[in-house]
């Protein structure tokens, strides 16, 4: 009968353990994605700083939009590493 509990409280605990690894997995998926949350709040400041300048020197607007873009660019790619490291702590360690 004591063999059969000690078994029984293993696959217990590892079932456990297992639920416990997938729980941490989707908290930490979801702390990368506000990664992706920070790259769309920058992006609006700077679009809102872009329309500011332009307002300001309407001679300037290729300029500033040709920076904005390319800033808007990089910020971009901040957002997609986020979603890559969200998805892959999802598949691959919460498995």
């Amino acid at each position: 009968m004591l063999p059969s509990i000690l078994n029984v409280l293993t696959e217990v605990s590892d079932a456990a353990a297992q639920f416990s690894m997938r729980g941490m997995a989707a908290i930490a998926a979801a702390i990368a994605v506000l990664g992706g949350m920070a790259c769309a709040i920058t992006e609006g400041l700077t679009a809102m700083k872009a329309v500011e300048g332009v307002a300001r020197n309407p001679d300037a607007a290729s300029k500033i939009r040709s920076t904005m873009i390319m800033g808007c660019a990089l910020t971009e790619t901040t957002g997609i590493y986020a979603l890559l490291v969200a998805l892959l702590i999802l598949f691959f360690v919460g498995m």
